[in-house]
C-alpha cells in the first residue's frame, strides 16, 4: 500500500486526505498549527491518523509523496528535506486530478480570479451545463471527488501557490486574467520567478485545449513570444478589435468566435467597471467556445451577482457610502477599486505588506483620496508612501477605530473604502474575517 502524507489540514488537505483513503492510500495528516475540530472529526471518521502542533518528522520522511497545502512555502525547512529525499510534493489538485474525468476550466491571475471563477460558473449553470466550482473557491477539487461528484466541467480557481504543486495536470481551458506584483515574498522577490508560476496554467495543453489571455497586460504580452504554446489562443483586450477573441467599444463587449459575432451593451453588464470588464470578456470567451447560446450568455452577463469582499456594498450611513473590498490583498487590486471610485474617498488600508510598491498607487490617492486610514501592526511602509499626499493620515489597531474614525471625518456623497491592499494576518485570520468585521462596525454605526 503507498503511503501519502498531508502536510496542512484545511480544506484542501482534509480534502485529499478523504480522496486518498478512499482510493486505497495509507494517509497521515501533518498540522504544524491546530486543526479546526470540523477537520478532526472528518478525519477520525474516515479513520485516518493525524496529528496537530507538530511535524513528526520519521512519520513523514516515509511518504511515497507529498500532498502540501498552498499555504506552506517550498522554502521551509520541512520541504527542502523532501525534495533532498526525492519524496515527490505536489498539491492537492495535482492529486485529485488523477481521479476525475471531468473537463477543467482553470482560471488565474493576480486579481479578479474569485469573481471570474464565479461568474464563469453561474454562466455555465444558468446555461444549463452539468458543472461545479472548486479550488482557491469554496469546496476543494479533491473533496467533490470524493464525494463522487462527476460534472462534464469543473471551474478551477487557482493560486500560484496550488499551480507551483501542479505537473500531470492539465486545463482543458486555461485563463490567465493579469500579472502583477504579488506575493513576491514567496518568489525570492523575482517577478520571473512569479510570471513562470502563473504561466503553468497552460503547461500539458494539446492543440484541443483553449487557451484565455488578457492582451493589455504588459507582462502577459512581453511573456507570449518565449513561450511555445500548443493550445488555441484567445485574447481579450479593451484597445484593439479582434477577429478571435474578445473586445470594447466604448459602449460595447464584442465576442468573436469562429466567424460567429456576439456584442452586449457595456451598461447592461452586472458587473462595472474597467477590470470588470476584462472578467466578463474571459468569461464570455469560455461561453463561447462551449457554444452556448447568444441569448444566455447576455442574461448570464447582465444578472449575476458579484463577489462577497469585493467591492461590496454595505451601506450608506448619513449619506456616507460604506464599500467593502477586503479582498484587495495586492496593489493592484486596490488600484482597481480606486480607479473605480467617483465621489471623495476616506481609504482603510494596511495589514501585512507583500513587498508592495505603492508608486502606481499615488495619482489616484492624489486625485481621489481625502485622507487614509492604515490598520495594521506595522503601518511604516504606507505612513513614509502617502504622507503629506492627503489631508489626513491615522493609525489604528482595531476595525471598529477604523471606522468610527472613518465615520467622522466623512460627509455626505463620500465613500469610505475599506481596500487594504496588503494582507490580514497581523490582526485578522484572513481576508474574509477582516471583510466581516467591517461590514458589523459598519452596520453598529
Amino acid at each position: 500500500m503507498q503511503r501519502l502524507v498531508v502536510l496542512g489540514a484545511g480544506e484542501s488537505g482534509v480534502g485529499a486526505a478523504l480522496l486518498a483513503k478512499q482510493q486505497g492510500w495509507d494517509v497521515f495528516v501533518s498540522d504544524s498549527g491546530i486543526i479546526k475540530e470540523g477537520f478532526q472529526k472528518e478525519l477520525d471518521q474516515a479513520n485516518i491518523k493525524w496529528e496537530q502542533g507538530v511535524h513528526t518528522l520519521d512519520l513523514i520522511f516515509n511518504a511515497d509523496e507529498v500532498v502540501k497545502s498552498p499555504g506552506i512555502p517550498d522554502a521551509v525547512p520541512l520541504i527542502q528535506q523532501l525534495h533532498s529525499r526525492s519524496i515527490p510534493v505536489i498539491s492537492e489538485i495535482e492529486f485529485a486530478g488523477r481521479y476525475t474525468q471531468s473537463k477543467t476550466i482553470c482560471i488565474t491571475g493576480s486579481n479578479g480570479k474569485t469573481t471570474t471563477t464565479m461568474l464563469i460558473h453561474y454562466l455555465l449553470k444558468h446555461s444549463g451545463v452539468n458543472v461545479e466550482m472548486a479550488g482557491n473557491v469554496g469546496t476543494s477539487l479533491a473533496r467533490q471527488i470524493a464525494d463522487g461528484k462527476t460534472p462534464e466541467w469543473f471551474v478551477i480557481e487557482l493560486s500560484s501557490f496550488q499551480l507551483d504543486g501542479m505537473y500531470q495536470f492539465k486545463a482543458d481551458i486555461a485563463v490567465l486574467l493579469n500579472i502583477t506584483p504579488d506575493h513576491l515574498d514567496r518568489y525570492e522577490y523575482k517577478m520571473q520567478k512569479y510570471i513562470n508560476s502563473k504561466f503553468r496554467i497552460v503547461q500539458n495543453q494539446t492543440e484541443e485545449d483553449v487557451f484565455v489571455y488578457c492582451q493589455d497586460d504588459d507582462l502577459i504580452a512581453g511573456e507570449l513570444p518565449k513561450r511555445i504554446f500548443k493550445s488555441e489562443l484567445l485574447p481579450f483586450t479593451q484597445n484593439d478589435i479582434l477577429k478571435q477573441g474578445a473586445y470594447s467599444t466604448l459602449d460595447e463587449l464584442i465576442i468573436n468566435y469562429n466567424d460567429e459575432t456576439m456584442s452586449i451593451f457595456s451598461q447592461d453588464l452586472s458587473l462595472q467597471g474597467r477590470h470588470n470588464l476584462y472578467n466578463s470578456m474571459a468569461a464570455g470567451i469560455v461561453a463561447k467556445v462551449l457554444k452556448i447560446r447568444k441569448k444566455l450568455i447576455r442574461e448570464s452577463l447582465s444578472s449575476f451577482k458579484g463577489v462577497a469582499h469585493r467591492l461590496e456594498k454595505v451601506a450608506a450611513v448619513r449619506g456616507i457610502e460604506f464599500i467593502n473590498d477586503s479582498k484587495a490583498t495586492n496593489v493592484n487590486a486596490t488600484w482597481y477599486a480606486l480607479e473605480c471610485m467617483t465621489k471623495p474617498v476616506i481609504w482603510i488600508a494596511g495589514g501585512v505588506d507583500k513587498g508592495n510598491e505603492y508608486d502606481e498607487l499615488m495619482p489616484l490617492v492624489e486625485k481621489k483620496v481625502k485622507s487614509i486610514i492604515c490598520l495594521g501592526v506595522d503601518n511604516e511602509k504606507l505612513l513614509k508612501a502617502f504622507g503629506g499626499k492627503v489631508k489626513s493620515i491615522r493609525e489604528v489597531q482595531s476595525m471598529d477605530d477604523a471606522v468610527a474614525i472613518a465615520y467622522n471625518q466623512g460627509k455626505k456623497n463620500e465613500v469610505v473604502l475599506l481596500s487594504p491592499a496588503c494582507a490580514s494576518f497581523d490582526l485578522f485570520d484572513n481576508y474574509i474575517q477582516r471583510g466581516e468585521q467591517f461590514k458589523e462596525s459598519v452596520r453598529n454605526l
